[in-house]
């Protein structure tokens, strides 16, 4: 009762006080500065609609088997934000007129929802989309997944997630852009500028929220929700540089993570949250929760209670809290109290009305309503879909050049529990994309080789058990065949959020059927779908041919079919490290170098790991010039280039990637082995040749954080690092 009266007593006070204001509506003014608009409207405002401006609800089905919360309380027209569940726009729009007439205010709703690699048309996941290289590629796809959105009713999509993953039994590796932090930072700033457009305010576009802020992928031993015991220097130098990017490409939004960062919980610390995201990066956007990341607080033990975990999760920066109700049950009091200051509350409100008028919901809050045939899954989305499974595809192994598939195999034994799959192909978060839309790998199979081949088709074996009884059958299909294709891998929820594994190998059934089929002395195709790295130690031997295809969405089947038969070029390098064993993680190209670097690695197994991040190759051949560099001494306001030219020697026109890397041999903080500063994706046709660029920026690309943040560029010797070229520099005053 106590809390009903303050809130009564400050909604009279207000209201009364603003009777005049109100008739200008200054906030609903479209011409007028945005700042002005959210100033005004905030003096309008009573607590309690602040504070439910800061709240977001469910709608609709959960799709998340781990998000398993409440059944959701009664709209109400005040709420801040729905995680909307729907494909319904037109329900969406009667929602949304709700908070325009029903509220007193009419703020309008911000309708998000976890739209990762896809709305309908599902792209390949973003680990495999790292795998491209192809920036423009990933921004093309995150236009469409806008557009298909926002079409559907939503204004916000919690994607991308940039988390620097480097444990492959971490699941939600499948989400990210792989081990290294240049790679993570592109693919972020192409991701947001997808999503967002050149103008939030624009028909079509959604805000993007980068995601997990912070350390998240660090969890202990790859397990889920865990502690991430972080240094500072890793903190900055690791984690940090994507977020930075996103933000200063314009995301609009971040999500906190539900980690433990040290001893201090990212869902409430005020260091990364406030002093780093707001205080020195600038950003003027918000911060949500992850799903119970606020009441996870107490769980955590850094709260006693829901109260307490919502004052810490808000005095630390976060602006919304997801699903929780934590503001909404304890903010009121805690005001009442003093524990939380007004003008917290305000700057809260102030940053969550800057989105939606920067997303032009004020003047514009409903979304047309267009059929589904117009929405999903046009030609040019399946189209660009296509191509980029088709370049994320990575093939690690190519003995005897066993592909592409040519005239001589006239038969073909297809195997495996991936052949027709339609819904462990589409990967974990596949939005609203439905099994009936994916074209399987059987009928891209059918399609390409109509006439061409027979298809021997097997099932073989499920994704994992004892049953062996498809053996037989299997081995039948082999027998008969010129070359058998063996596809293998992960179901959808066995990576992904809870998906964290203690062996990333397959599991031991699939293992065996390769086995089996091996006998048949017959050319093995091994195709690969899973969302993180494999171990492969016992399968790559038995392979003539290794291709990982990810998770590679709606159009599997043709990128597949077309990589098999020649007609797409396989151009994918790793975005991360193929170990030899799971013992191995973490191994990550650029570690840092040992104390003594012959030594303290396992006895047990090679010192390497089975495929470097970067490994990728092609069914054309490619020759790397000396590299040539236009000085060899440079001062720290000079910009080096650095040049190479690579002629493709093949018989096949192709796409070729030049990473770019930097090796510091000496600072006053020890440098990794060498760090990815720049890449280039090129199409160079059989008997051609192109030259690759690298303008070197010293204060850019051969500086260095400290454990604060601070950058450091120090005078001595670098070395530019191409393929298996090192050519050497110096920076002098």
């Amino acid at each position: 009762m106590k809390k009903l009266c303050f809130a009564l007593a400050i909604f009279v006070m207000v209201a009364c006080s603003h009777k005049t204001e109100n008739k200008t509506a200054n906030y609903k003014d479209p011409n007028a500065p945005i700042e002005e608009r959210i100033e005004h409207l905030i003096s309008l405002m009573t607590l309690d609609e602040k504070i439910m401006q800061m709240n977001q609800w469910t709608y609709g089905k959960n799709a998340n088997p781990n998000n398993i919360g409440e059944k959701m309380r009664e709209v109400s027209p005040e709420i801040g934000s729905l995680l909307y569940r729907s494909t319904n726009p037109e329900y969406r729009n009667q929602i949304q007129k709700k908070a325009i007439t029903e509220s007193r205010l009419g703020i309008p709703i911000i309708f998000g929802f976890d739209a990762i690699h896809g709305y309908r048309t599902i792209f390949p996941i973003p680990l495999a989309q790292a795998s491209s290289w192809n920036t423009e590629l990933v921004k093309t796809s995150s236009a469409i997944t806008a557009k298909e959105s926002w079409l559907s009713g939503l204004d916000w999509t919690f994607s991308p997630m940039v988390d620097v993953a480097r444990d492959a039994r971490w699941g939600r590796v499948s989400e990210g852009y792989g081990e290294d932090p240049y790679a993570n930072s592109a693919f972020a700033v192409a991701a947001v500028q997808g999503y967002q457009g050149s103008n939030l305010n624009d028909k079509y576009t959604i805000a993007a929220c980068l995601k997990h802020f912070i350390g998240y992928s660090l969890s202990e031993g790859g397990r889920d929700y865990h502690y991430s015991d972080i240094s500072n220097q890793t903190l900055w130098e690791t984690f940090m540089p994507p977020f930075e990017a996103g933000v200063n490409a314009g995301a609009a939004t971040l999500m906190s993570s539900f980690n433990d960062i040290s001893g201090i919980p990212a869902s409430a610390n005020h260091y990364t949250l406030t002093e780093v995201l707001k205080n020195k990066w600038k950003h003027d956007g918000f911060v949500v929760s992850d799903w119970g990341s606020v009441r996870n607080l107490v769980e955590q033990s850094v709260a006693e209670d829901l109260k307490e975990a919502a004052q810490k999760s808000f005095m630390a920066g976060i602006e919304m809290d997801m699903v929780d109700n934590a503001y909404i049950d304890y903010l009121p009091e805690l005001v009442e109290e003093g524990k939380v200051p007004m003008t917290s509350i305000d700057e809260a409100v102030r940053r969550i009305l800057r989105v939606k008028m920067k997303l032009g919901l004020f003047e514009n809050p409903y979304v047309d309503v267009v059929s589904e045939k117009e929405r999903y899954l046009l030609p040019e989305y399946l189209e660009i879909a296509e191509q980029l499974s088709a370049e994320s595809f990575v093939l690690l192994k190519n003995e005897n050049e066993t592909l592409p598939i040519t005239s001589k195999y006239k038969n073909l034994a297809i195997i495996g529990p991936m052949v027709k799959d339609s819904v462990h192909i589409m990967g974990f978060w596949e939005g609203m994309g439905r099994p009936q839309d994916v074209k399987t790998i059987y009928e891209g199979l059918e399609k390409e080789f109509k006439n061409k081949a027979t298809l021997n088709y097997a099932l073989g074996c499920d994704y994992d058990g004892e049953d062996k009884s498809g053996f037989n059958a299997a081995i039948q299909a082999a027998n008969k065949s010129d070359a058998v294709i063996i596809f293998l891998g992960e179901k959808r929820h066995w990576s992904g959020e809870n998906g964290s594994r203690s062996t990333i190998a397959l599991p031991k059934i699939q293992e065996d059927l390769v086995e089996e089929l091996k006998k048949t002395n017959k050319p093995i195709i091994l195709m690969l779908s899973s969302g993180r790295p494999l171990e492969l130690m016992k399968l790559e031997k038995m392979a003539d041919a290794i291709v990982q295809i990810w998770q590679p969405g709606t159009m599997a089947g043709p990128a597949v079919a077309g990589l098999l038969s020649g007609r797409h070029n396989p151009s994918g390098k790793l975005a991360m490290t193929f170990p030899q064993t799971t013992g191995q993680i973490p191994i990550y190209y650029n570690m840092r170098q040992a104390a003594r670097p012959t030594l303290g690695h396992y006895q047990d197994i090679p010192r390497d790991p089975l495929y470097w991040f970067g490994h990728g190759l092609s069914y054309t051949t490619y020759e790397y010039s000396e590299v040539k560099l236009s000085s060899k001494t440079i001062t720290k306001k000079d910009t080096l280039i650095a040049e190479v030219t690579v002629s493709n020697t093949g018989n096949h026109d192709g796409k070729e990637t030049v990473l770019w890397f930097i090796k510091d041999p000496f600072a006053s903080i020890s440098r990794p082995i060498k760090e990815l500063k720049h890449f280039e994706k090129q199409t160079i046709k059989a008997g051609d040749k192109v030259v690759y660029r690298f303008e070197i920026n010293p204060e850019h690309d051969l500086s260095f954080v400290d454990s604060e943040g601070n950058r450091h560029l120090e005078n001595g010797d670098f070395y530019v690092i191409v393929n298996d070229q090192k050519v050497h520099f110096k920076l002098v005053d």
